[in-house]
């Protein structure tokens, strides 16, 4: 059963990163005022860094049970929950409280704590 509370975290963890870039690209940066240009770019590409990451943790997380090694999902949970943890905290702070993406992330955390 931990096995599938992984995987599920896995999976909320792609799909809230794939979320997180969509938005990025249709809400913040379609409406944001950014000079000079190369600016621009660069908070850009740093927002969507953070959304591969959250990608490559989702992955990871869905690996682990198959990887036949307790160490390693030990580690992938461990880095994982403190990856997505840092977003829960920083998109809490950024909304007030009030956003969608510090509890979708907190989700996935829970998840990937309970398929410890």
């Amino acid at each position: 059963m931990r096995d599938i509370i992984l995987q599920c975290a896995g999976v909320a963890g792609i799909l809230v990163a794939i979320i997180h870039g969509l938005l990025g690209e249709t809400k913040v940066f379609a409406r944001a005022k950014i000079e000079p240009e190369h600016l621009r770019t660069l908070i850009r590409l740093v927002w969507q860094a953070g959304t591969v990451a959250w990608i490559g943790g989702g992955v990871l997380l869905l690996a682990a049970p198959s990887l036949g090694s307790e160490s390693a999902r030990h580690w992938i949970v461990v880095t994982t929950v403190a990856v997505y943890a840092v977003g829960v905290a920083a998109n809490c702070w950024w909304s007030r409280g009030r956003g969608f993406g510090w509890k979708a992330l907190g989700v996935v955390v829970a998840l990937a704590v309970a398929g410890y």
